[in-house]
């Protein structure tokens, strides 16, 4: 349905997705460490955080109150917990997964990625994009020897502030339509969850550029995550 709408709308949704480009605000990522150690507790936690702008912390001050920070900020000193923050702005499932292929091997426990907006903007079909999503895990499981996957669902495009109607309703759909396929296998992956946007979404929660998550919704995201991992790996 969303390819035949995409084919009768085309004309409307290119002069809008340039007008879009052109005239949203442009937000740095956050700024601050990437990596480190916090706490000193027994159980030791690995966690790495894979995706795009929104983990990067785009329109949010520092990396302390974006998603990296708001995770750490959840454990406190009773765990000791090893991070690494990989993200960029205007990163698709396929260049994380080229950048992966590049590093080499480590271990993690747990892996959390935020991707799916970037594919969206691309056009990318389903299937293809399931390709990528399966082969990124892949990679993660065999490279990373990962515990636990926390993937978390593209965002609510049709909500996006920044995005004028029906290229917002549009994108919507596509980030829907990629979601239900990533559900639905995640299903069958013992060592995965698939993290959905439960929320109630107001202008509040986004930054600035009416694009990305501002400090808010990092904080429930964060919250989220730390409680999705602390069931996997309990204190003694």
């Amino acid at each position: 349905m969303h390819w035949f709408l995409k084919f009768i709308l085309a004309p409307v949704l290119i002069f809008q997705g340039k007008s879009v480009r052109k005239n949203t605000l442009r937000l740095p990522e956050a700024s601050g460490q990437r990596k480190g150690i916090q706490g000193n507790g027994e159980t030791n936690i690995r966690i790495l955080i894979l995706g795009d702008s929104a983990a990067a912390g785009v329109g949010i001050d520092c990396q302390a109150n974006a998603l990296s920070g708001q995770i750490l900020i959840c454990f406190g000193q009773e765990y000791k917990i090893e991070w690494e923050l990989i993200a960029k702005t205007g990163r698709t499932t396929a260049m994380i997964l080229d950048y992966i292929e590049t590093l080499p091997p480590n271990v993690f426990d747990v892996v959390i990625t935020s991707l799916g907006v970037n594919d969206v903007k691309a056009g990318i079909a389903r299937d293809l994009w399931m390709g990528q999503q399966k082969k990124l895990i892949d990679l993660l499981r065999e490279k990373f020897k990962i515990k636990r996957f926390l993937i978390s669902a593209v965002p609510p495009m049709e909500l996006f502030p920044a995005l004028p109607w029906p290229l917002n309703s549009y994108l919507g759909l596509c980030a829907k339509h990629l979601n239900r396929a990533l559900s639905d296998w995640l299903k069958d992956q013992a060592d995965s969850e698939f993290l959905e946007f439960n929320l109630p979404f107001d202008r509040g929660l986004m930054a600035e550029d009416g694009f990305h998550p501002g400090p808010k919704l990092h904080t429930i995201w964060g919250r989220e995550i730390s409680q999705r991992i602390k069931v996997h790996f309990k204190t003694e």
